[in-house]
């Protein structure tokens, strides 16, 4: 199997700026086409849907797997996490023990005056049931609006396609809108369990003075494609139930969904007052770990901050759960990809 590189050749950083509209409507056909296929074509059309990713952000992406490529990852992250580089958040020495046993680090690449610089990367590997699951370790990135975190993991899911999985997961924390809406909304993937204080105190530069609550996410490699229905639609008229620390409502619920409110931007309360950061931390958990209790599950991000939480379809099928359980996936074909932040997965 040849290494994933997804090119930005011709229309890329290098040649100017590409049409985003346009190469956004490529994607969203090859996705709509990659949703409904089976085989081969649905390969070719993932393929494309890559391709036309990397292009709308004018970057190229490739495997690593060499020891300065990797390094340069490992830099990166540091950066991200806003830790030294010398005692990284994933060591370089991690990161290449991962590709040897064969996983992948897949790095996006800007041309720049100097030559190229690093705008996003992801770690994947392999979890069970082997043949099928693939769990994403980290990703990340940095250019904010330019979509290099959708080219990244569109560039993933073919590395994982190509090996024979089904689905890959991750963890990012909850009260981090934007990742949860390029996850659920823009992924397609679906908030498969609430993990709470999954890491334990964390002492990097962006989780420091928080508890450590995840949400995994469960994403259909296969047919999981962007949201296009509006999850606010029938929230006016839900009724409150809770009240959140900053005095307005928390969570809504109508007879068969529930939304909840998460801050508009929790690391930087966290920087500005960590009480109060710490008490969205706790609100918001109680509201999820009830709620997936009784069944409920993640599906979708408002823009204004407001998750949508309904009952899958016993009709969906599922995927694996880290706890062995299973969840069914709810990714709907689409037909259009709006515009959105290439968010991180900061775990």
């Amino acid at each position: 199997m040849t290494p994933v590189t997804i090119s930005a050749a011709g229309s890329g950083a290098a040649a100017g700026t590409p049409n985003a509209g346009a190469l956004a409507g490529d994607v969203a056909r090859n996705a709509a086409d990659a949703a409904h296929i089976g085989g081969e074509a649905a390969h070719i059309a993932w393929e494309g849907v890559a391709d036309a990713a990397a292009r709308a952000a004018g970057v190229t992406v490739r495997t690593v797997h060499d020891v300065v490529g990797i390094s340069a990852v490992a830099d990166f992250f540091a950066d991200v996490w806003q830790t030294p580089r010398v005692t990284p958040p994933y060591p370089s020495e991690v990161l290449h023990s991962l590709v040897h046993a064969g996983g992948a680090v897949h790095a996006a690449y800007c041309a720049g005056p100097s030559g190229e610089r690093l705008a996003g990367a992801a770690v994947a590997v392999f979890g069970p049931p082997a043949e099928r699951d693939v769990y994403s370790f980290v990703a990340a990135a940095t250019a904010s609006g330019r979509g290099v975190g959708f080219a990244v993991k569109q560039a993933q899911r073919l590395w994982a396609l190509e090996r024979g999985a089904t689905t890959m997961r991750w963890t990012f924390d909850p009260l981090v809108s934007r990742n949860a809406r390029f996850n659920l909304v823009k992924l397609g993937a679906v908030g498969s369990e609430y993990l709470v204080d999954f890491y334990g105190p964390m002492s990097d530069g962006v989780n420091n003075g928080d508890e450590s609550d995840r949400l995994t996410v469960a994403w259909d490699l296969v047919t999981g494609t962007t949201r296009t229905d509006d999850p606010a639609e029938g929230r006016s008229a839900a009724d409150a139930v809770r009240r959140a620390p900053d005095g307005g409502p928390l969570d809504l619920r109508d007879a068969d969904r529930l939304w909840c409110r998460v801050p508009e931007d929790i690391v930087a309360l966290r920087a500005t007052d960590p009480a109060l950061a710490l008490d969205w931390r706790h609100a918001v958990r109680e509201v999820f770990t009830e709620a997936y209790a009784e069944g409920l599950r993640a599906t979708a991000m408002s823009r204004d901050g407001w998750y949508l939480l309904t009952r899958p379809s016993p009709d969906l099928p599922t995927v694996r759960t880290s706890a062995g359980t299973t969840v069914e996936t709810s990714s709907q074909a689409t037909s259009k990809i709006p515009s959105e932040s290439a968010s991180e997965e900061q775990e």
